[in-house]
């Protein structure tokens, strides 16, 4: 059996499957940006369709102290890095776009998409001033949208729509208020 050795330069990454790495680095990201705007997390067991339950305590939210958004989380390395225009298309399947898509709601849900470049080595980046991860999150309510595809249906994810810290304490003041995402 012969061993497999990196390039000059290179190191020798684990065999976990792609999708299972973009998933535990969108975690991450999850992760830092809820830390950051002062959210806790918890992850619903089993999932069901939504990854993750942020939630958001402040004295001025006038329905209730702590608000709470229900989280779908996908990567992609198939759209590039600053994504031209206002939007970019993203496909999901029927069974998962009709749980975000639903109307009323208790608990209002988000779709949080991340770009992540194709080659692992190049997720991130870390120095002495900082961990740089590779590329950006960009959420959307997707409220009330129809399913317009047999399987799978494309939706439009604003490029304005940078999932952050400052985006996600945002959110959860409009929503602290009876607002929407």
């Amino acid at each position: 059996m012969a061993l497999a050795h990196p390039e000059p330069g290179e190191v020798l990454r684990g065999s976990l499957a792609t999708t299972a790495c973009m998933e535990t680095l969108q975690v991450g990201y999850l992760h830092a940006v809820a830390a950051a705007a002062g959210c806790s997390l918890s992850q619903p067991f089993p999932d069901n369709g939504i990854d993750w339950h942020v939630s958001h305590g402040a004295a001025e939210h006038t329905v209730d102290d702590e608000v709470t958004i229900k989280v779908q989380l996908k990567a992609t390395y198939q759209v590039a890095a600053r994504p031209p225009g206002p939007t970019f298309a993203f496909t999901l399947d029927n069974e998962h776009l009709v749980k975000l898509a639903r109307t009323p709601v208790a608990v209002h849900k988000i779709l949080v998409v991340m770009l992540v470049p194709r080659e692992r080595r190049d997720w991130l980046s870390a120095g002495h001033d900082g961990l740089d991860l590779r590329h950006c999150c960009y959420w959307t309510n997707l409220a009330g949208h129809p399913v317009t595809g047999r399987r799978r249906t494309t939706v439009r994810i604003p490029t304005t729509r940078i999932f952050d810290d400052r985006a996600l304490c945002e959110i959860m003041t409009r929503v602290g208020s009876g607002g929407t995402p």
